[in-house]
């Protein structure tokens, strides 16, 4: 089993960026591929970004392409989600989750874990 805390989101003007982080306890997190989804008010949670186990590929939704880079350290078992340009359509609560032995998977059916998600607001 493993837990997940988010941290790092916030308000933040658009245009701005924000970092958020995801620490991870338990079981050996380089046995995780990880996620980030959010979910905004009366939507579906939605895919963002995934990376594998060893961190060598990265899967990002079109919506954030070329914007969102999703990174891992798994000596500080932690993964990352650096979110630059952001936009109003941003604001969303975002959660990271585990996969373990997992493919990087778009779906959320696939995760195993979840953290309790860490808010981020983009105002215009």
């Amino acid at each position: 089993q493993v837990q997940l805390v988010e941290s790092g989101g916030g308000l933040v003007q658009a245009g701005g960026s924000l970092r958020l982080s995801c620490a991870a306890s338990g079981r050996t997190f380089s046995t995780y591929a990880m996620g980030w989804f959010r979910q905004a008010p009366g939507k579906e949670r939605e895919f963002v970004a995934a990376i594998s186990r060893s961190g060598g590929s990265t899967y990002y939704a079109d919506s954030v392409k070329g914007r969102f880079t999703i990174s891992r350290d798994n000596a500080k078992n932690t993964v990352y989600l650096q979110m630059n340009s952001l936009k109003p359509e941003d604001t969303a609560v975002y959660y990271c989750a585990a996969d373990f032995l997992g493919s990087s998977s778009n779906s959320p059916r696939e995760y195993d874990y979840w953290g309790q998600g860490t808010r981020v607001t983009v105002s215009s």
